[in-house]
């Protein structure tokens, strides 16, 4: 019997007798996922889900642009983006305009409220990094980090 942890099936093979659901790797990220959703729901402030943050981060970040380009920026399709778009907007946290570089265009921003509201989220953010991957070394989470960048 293998080790746990060091299966290894190959692409169209039956799963080895030996497979253990606590050492695969689509368990371990959703389980990791639940304990920082756990973490940023208990410290994010204005009530903002994971993905409003996103959403409003990315607008913080890149500036107005429009709501399909901003939805492929957070990995979110037409539907989901629009929901979210029309719930921060209801908020006073973002609003819709012209787009200044295609007047054809409607381009989202964060208001007033939503950039001073970010000003202290994203300060809130970075702690819940912190917590979240409080466990590993600097080394390990480095490593994470890069290592999550490179299959995303």
């Amino acid at each position: 019997m293998q080790k746990p942890g060091k299966l290894k099936v190959l692409p169209g093979a039956e799963p080895p007798s030996d497979y253990v659901v606590d050492y695969q790797v689509g368990f371990l990220m959703r389980v990791a996922m639940q304990r920082h959703t756990s973490i940023f729901m208990a410290n994010m402030i204005a009530d903002l889900t994971q993905t409003q943050f996103a959403v409003m981060a990315k607008l913080h970040e890149v500036g107005p642009c429009s709501q399909n380009h901003l939805g492929r920026l957070v990995y979110l399709d037409a539907a989901t983006i629009k929901g979210v778009v029309d719930r921060l907007g209801l908020r006073g946290f973002i609003t819709t305009g012209s787009d200044p570089t295609d007047r054809r265009r409607r381009a989202v921003s964060l208001t007033e409220q939503g950039t001073e509201l970010m000003d202290a989220a994203i300060r809130v953010a970075a702690e819940i990094s912190v917590k979240t991957l409080r466990p590993l070394t600097a080394d390990e989470q480095r490593t994470l980090v890069r290592l999550l960048k490179k299959i995303t």
